[in-house]
């Protein structure tokens, strides 16, 4: 053993090594360097003049609501247990908890947030006639009471009101227990027993969120960064669940992975690393923090291979507790590639900043929306009065995703939409309004290896043609859809056309079918291997599917964003020729866990020497590339900060 003499003449050993967070070995155990230190020092004074940190005044506001709130949800068990029967002593212990998730609970949330709670009762308290009716209108007649809005048929059933002007998201679940314990703990599986899905989903917000914090190696760093990273995709129009992109879970579970493959980074250099990472990951690959629990209780988990409908998430991000989910299945290939587009912009602000070309604020730099565009799309939602305007409006945004999705399918993925994620109020109108708005643009590009590639080069050639090539790809009834403008999704990624970060394309994005026969011993056929290896000067990694080069900073080359191909054995006849399935078959064993045997493809033949990455047809690989995916890495066994696939083991 390694020792060292102190200055007092005794000996140390070195400390052992931190607990293993998640279930792959990080990328890099490096930590900070003075310049680190000190662009730390910078996002965190940024981070303070942007007040993103609530005032003293304000915390203590919010404990004074919730200390209301769990006195009123109290009182209201008991006069419930006292109606129906119960005995005194029955009356006397009667209780429930307020507790919450979200922001608040990962202790991230800033001035003015809502406040995420859930209300835990009795078995014989129901969702239904007691939380939506009874304490509805108990809340209805408190005078600090407003905006109440009730949405039982949500998918989380929620109570929406303000409680002394702070926003509050109310849930209820009701477990399988007479008395609620004051100290009950939430994390202890038992409080799934005998309860029903929307019951388990309201559950979940807590758990993930207590899971979340345990899962990461530095809790203040997570912090930070999170903080940092939601303000950014606010500031950059990508933070809005409802809409199709992220919500604060989301964002959440995606910066605690990056905190977990860099576990000794601090905020500056976790907030770099998460760009590099995500402009680099290939979706639909799954986002993990830890490997997926089955469970006797029999709740369905996120697995492609058992729900159908798992197979179309094209950004999976799942949830750490039991039973894990997909956080993010409101995506669609739109936002997805919005999202993207941001990434890559936010992976270049960081690579100047490392370079002292640029600053913090430049990364903060809001997203110019209704100037990115030359069409939009608006929806306007009128009513009689606020009131009917509350309740139309609540209806009309939680079906929102479906219009953009409606967008792509009936167009064929040729009309682009970007939905814009805050409402608009006309307050000049005469009655109650409020607007929601898409960009939208026309997509036409070129693929190699098909008809169309060789059109293409035709009609750069001889632009006569590109009339003909309108009337004959585009059915008759859509002749009426005007061409839009080739514009970039931002300014920003404007740059692609002088040689920046190149556009993508979303055309590889298909549904994953599961038929045909098993293929046995999944786990060998799925493992990867790690090996060193060197790149430039720096070193690498397979992550997420993709080569994550560990140098100084990243640039924008498609040689560093190429990943590594991927040869696939046909040893068991394997039908199909979209590769890319198989590789998803490899990505789910060795994730979930949850069987040893994988349905085969249909479809045509894969061969022998067919790489992973030719899954799409496209004009460069860099355009496909975050959309394709390959084999998962997340259960890379890597040996110093390098962790290269063994295509051998496939």
């Amino acid at each position: 053993m390694v020792s060292s003499d102190s200055p007092n003449g005794g000996s140390t050993t070195p400390p052992p090594p931190p607990p293993k967070q998640g279930f792959t070995k990080p990328i890099s155990l490096a930590g900070p360097t003075d310049a680190d230190i000190q662009r730390n020092l910078e996002l965190e004074k940024f981070l303070l003049d942007s007040e993103l940190y609530e005032s003293n005044e304000e915390a203590a506001t919010r404990q004074e609501v919730l200390r209301r709130l769990d006195q009123i949800v109290k009182s209201w068990v008991k006069q419930l247990t006292r109606q129906r029967g119960y005995t005194d002593q029955m009356v006397e212990d009667a209780n429930a908890v307020i507790l919450t998730f979200g922001s608040y609970r990962l202790g991230v949330h800033g001035p003015g947030a809502d406040i995420d709670a859930l209300c835990i009762g009795p078995s014989y308290v129901h969702r239904e006639e007691d939380f939506f009716i009874i304490l509805h209108n108990i809340l209805a007649e408190m005078e600090e009471v407003t905006e109440l809005q009730p949405v039982s048929d949500a998918h989380v059933p929620v109570m929406k009101f303000k409680f002394q002007g702070i926003s509050i998201d109310l849930l209820y679940a009701s477990i399988s227990l007479l008395v609620v314990p004051e100290d009950l703990d939430i994390s202890h599986g038992s409080v799934l027993y005998d309860v029903d899905e929307p019951t388990v989903r309201s559950l979940n917000g807590c758990r993930v969120a207590d899971q979340i914090l345990k899962l990461v190696p530095n809790v203040e760093h997570f912090r930070t960064t999170l903080r940092c990273l939601k303000f950014w995709a606010k500031r950059r129009g990508v933070y809005s669940n409802v809409t199709g992109f992220l919500g604060g879970v989301n964002w959440a579970i995606l910066v605690a992975r990056v905190c977990q493959l860099y576990p000794n980074a601090i905020p500056s250099m976790l907030v770099s690393r998460f760009f590099r990472v995500y402009t680099q990951w290939r979706w639909p690959n799954p986002v993990m923090l830890c490997s997926i629990e089955e469970n006797e209780l029999g709740f369905p988990i996120w697995d492609p291979r058992r729900n159908p409908r798992d197979r179309f998430h094209i950004m999976p991000i799942i949830t750490p507790a039991y039973p894990c989910m997909n956080s993010s299945y409101n995506v669609s290939a739109s936002t997805l590639r919005v999202m993207m587009e941001q990434f890559r912009y936010g992976n270049k602000i960081c690579d100047e900043i490392e370079l002292n070309k640029a600053q913090w604020s430049a990364l903060f730099q809001p997203y110019v929306f209704f100037e990115a565009y030359k069409n939009y799309l608006q929806v306007d939602i009128i009513a009689l009065d606020a009131d009917d305007l509350l309740a139309w409006r609540g209806w009309v945004e939680s079906r929102l995703r479906q219009l953009t999705l409606k967008i792509e399918r009936d167009t064929n993925g040729m009309l682009q939409c970007h939905p814009y994620p805050h409402e608009y109020s006309d307050t000049s109108k005469p009655c109650a309004h409020s607007a929601f708005s898409w960009a939208c643009k026309e997509k036409r590009e070129c693929y190699s290896g098909s008809r169309s590639s060789e059109r293409c080069i035709k009609r750069k050639n001889n632009p006569e043609m590109v009339d003909q090539d309108v009337k004959e790809d585009k059915p008759e009834k859509r002749a009426s859809v005007s061409p839009q403008r080739l514009d970039c999704v931002s300014p920003e990624s404007c740059t692609s056309k002088l040689g920046g970060t190149p556009q993508m394309n979303i055309e590889c994005i298909e549904g994953v079918r599961l038929v045909g026969s098993t293929m046995k011993d999944a786990d060998n056929n799925c493992e990867i291997k790690s090996s060193d290896g060197l790149l430039g000067s720096g070193t690498s990694t397979e992550v997420g599917g993709v080569q994550i080069s560990e140098t100084g900073f990243v640039d924008s080359t498609n040689d560093r964003m190429k990943p590594k191909g991927l040869e696939v054995p046909n040893e068991n006849g394997v039908d199909g020729d979209k590769d890319r399935d198989l590789a998803l078959d490899c990505l789910e064993s060795a994730e979930t866990a949850s069987t040893k045997s994988l349905p085969n493809w249909k479809e045509g033949a894969v061969g022998t020497d067919q790489q992973l990455d030719k899954a799409c047809n496209f004009t460069t690989r860099t355009e496909c590339l975050d959309y394709v995916p390959s084999a998962s890495t997340h259960n890379l066994n890597c040996e110093g900060d390098v962790c290269v696939a063994d295509p051998d083991q496939f």
